[in-house]
């Protein structure tokens, strides 16, 4: 089929296509493409403005499963990694007004990187593509919204801006050696469970 519709266009129609499809594998985010965020730059901007604070600009989300015990950076929200199936289009839904969204879990090697790549191709996929990002952002697709119904893109999600997605350099681990005793950065803190070091 495809082959049909190839023949039929003409040529400035053919290269209109083949840089459509072009820019948009172009803009697909990778591993290698994503921001690493320092946990002093974090901390810096949790001390100025919790998370918790209904004006914060930056959300936390930590996809830790069971690691998760032992403590957690203030005011992040828990999304176990086997949970992100369904929980990425929220999140995506729920956080599309904040300036920052850092994901991280113990080390930030896998499954906060996967997390983070899911979360903005999700993004991408109901909100478009950012700016830059290839030329069939103004193209309108269905895509399926909250309670299984059928919207255009972006309907029920405000595009605001461009929204920075990191991934916290080093994971909870990392965190945890400058942070973890400080109340104000850190909930739940069980010292003694990383007196020995990370322990998976």
């Amino acid at each position: 089929m495809l082959r049909t519709r190839l023949r039929l266009m003409d040529l400035s129609s053919l290269y209109t296509y083949q840089n459509r499809r072009t820019a948009a594998s172009k803009a697909m985010p990778t591993v290698a493409s994503l921001e690493k965020l320092q946990r002093e730059t974090l901390a810096s901007q949790i001390s100025t403005k919790p998370l918790s604070a209904e004006d914060s600009s930056i959300a936390v989300v930590d996809v830790r499963d069971s690691d998760h015990v032992g403590g957690h950076i203030a005011g992040s929200i828990h999304a176990p990694t086997p949970a992100l199936d369904w929980k990425i289009p929220e999140l995506v839904r729920t956080l599309k007004d904040k300036d920052v969204v850092v994901f991280h879990c113990a080390l930030s090697q896998v499954r906060g990187p996967a997390a983070a790549l899911r979360y903005l191709r999700e993004r991408e996929r109901l909100i478009g593509p950012s700016k830059g990002e290839g030329q069939h952002g103004d193209e309108e697709k269905e895509v399926e919204g909250k309670d299984g119904e059928i919207s255009k893109s972006g309907e029920d999600i405000k595009k605001k801006g461009e929204q920075k997605v990191y991934v916290l350099e080093g994971g909870f681990v990392k965190w945890q050696e400058v942070y973890g005793k400080d109340k104000t950065l850190t909930e739940a803190y069980a010292e003694d469970i990383w007196a020995d070091g990370y322990w998976m």
